[in-house]
């Protein structure tokens, strides 16, 4: 099974804990896909509509481990065999809406969850594919997950925000940039503004040859958003310093960083109270490497150099002469 091109994993889950039961799955997947990796987790818990009691800011902890182990369990599994190319992506699904007419297109197979209950709404083109059945591991004691560092929830604290923002490179799209990414889009109920750094800023970086052109960046974002959350706005610009549309925009209510760029969300805080704007709520994502699920260190020159970054993927390119 190792030459097949494109294949979609679908998961039911009970909860929002890290599904451990599901990792030698989304291994086997990984090593059986050669260019391109959609996992779907469904669960009624990612309901999206305004009707939802669901409070999506206080499951942000549990949210945001779940993407993480899963991309990141992915991610290993796929660096360990030389794929650093691979092209992954982790959906939340609401078993009560339909997928996108296009979702499939391009699928070579469908691998499922034994014992998983079918998934409703499927397109009829699913059908056509080859089906396979994995077996999760069911000997997976239940894990107590460990805080994450984010803004303290509180129960005044609305349930999602109408806007929110983000920033960043987004080179050669990676886990790292989908979990920030994924995250804006979980706590937004109306629209998300992701600022794309531009050309011009970028031209200290290491092996620029094979850094991706602005525009490029820049539709590789949108359509992941558009990709994974396809009922909100997206509103994609070339940022040209630290603030972007956050340094103007009265409109806007949190803001989604990561943790080595939490000094950007203070000088945004800055800036945003200079100019008599409302504060932004913060929400900070941990950084992942490809080791582990959760990579916690003060010192921030070694989070960069260990962490999966777009870095990384530049070196591993220039390295296999791609």
């Amino acid at each position: 099974m190792s030459g097949i091109k494109r294949t979609v994993l679908l998961a039911h889950l009970q909860d929002t804990n890290v599904p451990h039961h599901l990792g030698p799955a989304i291994v086997s997947v990984t090593t059986a896909t050669a260019e391109a990796l959609v996992i779907v987790l469904v669960s009624q818990l990612f309901h999206t509509s305004s009707e939802s009691t669901s409070n999506r800011v206080q499951q942000w902890d549990r949210v945001q481990s779940l993407l993480t182990y899963v991309y990141v369990k992915a991610t290993k599994a796929a660096q360990d065999l030389g794929k650093v190319l691979l092209d992954i992506s982790v959906v939340l699904k609401d078993p009560s809406q339909s997928f996108p007419n296009d979702f499939w297109n391009g699928m070579d197979m469908c691998f499922r969850i034994q014992g998983d209950p079918p998934v409703p709404h499927l397109p009829n083109s699913i059908g056509t594919l080859p089906q396979v059945f994995v077996v999760p591991d069911k000997s997976t004691e239940v894990h107590q997950q460990h805080s994450v560092r984010v803004a303290p929830t509180c129960d005044t604290s609305p349930s999602s925000y109408p806007v929110v923002a983000l920033g960043g490179t987004f080179d050669h799209l990676h886990a790292g940039h989908k979990i920030l990414l994924s995250m804006a889009t979980w706590i937004a109920s109306t629209k998300v503004i992701v600022g794309v750094t531009d050309d011009e800023l970028l031209r200290n970086k290491s092996n620029k040859h094979v850094l991706e052109s602005m525009a490029v960046r820049m539709e590789k974002t949108r359509s992941f958003l558009q990709f994974f959350r396809p009922d909100l706005e997206f509103e994609i610009v070339a940022l040209r310093d630290v603030y972007g549309p956050t340094g103007w925009d009265p409109n806007i209510q949190a803001l989604v960083v990561s943790l080595e760029t939490l000094s950007g969300a203070a000088s945004i805080d800055n800036k945003r109270a200079a100019e008599s704007l409302p504060p932004l709520r913060t929400f900070v994502i941990d950084v992942i490497s490809a080791e582990s699920e959760k990579l916690d260190h003060e010192d921030m020159e070694t989070l960069k150099q260990t962490k999966l970054s777009s870095t990384f993927i530049r070196d591993w390119i220039v390295k296999n002469n791609l």
